[in-house]
């Protein structure tokens, strides 16, 4: 994949966090603030660009939240391979209100 259609690809997996997040809330303002975005990237051995690519993601909360709730810690980390051949894997950690 190249640099944008993997950011595309932690901007869909974001929005699906999101809504889980509202499935299981049954509100998104109930949301104190983003703590930790923690992201697996399907990288190549040369491949060295995963924070950038875990950015599609994360810009995304900036968007949607501003920068007080929604830019959490983050850490981006390559894998050679995900589940279903996926092109990443984010997992997050939500503080409520």
């Amino acid at each position: 994949l190249t640099l944008e259609q993997g950011q595309k690809a932690a901007y869909n997996c974001m929005l699906n966090l999101l809504a889980n997040l509202h499935a299981k809330t049954g509100d998104l303002n109930k949301i104190k603030r983003f703590v930790k975005v923690l992201a697996f990237v399907n990288s190549a051995d040369d491949f060295t660009m995963q924070p950038q690519v875990v950015n599609g993601g994360s810009n995304l909360l900036k968007e949607i939240f501003g920068e007080e709730i929604g830019v959490p810690a983050r850490t981006a980390i390559a894998a050679n391979t995900l589940p279903g051949g996926i092109a990443c894997e984010i997992e997050m950690l939500v503080e409520l209100k």
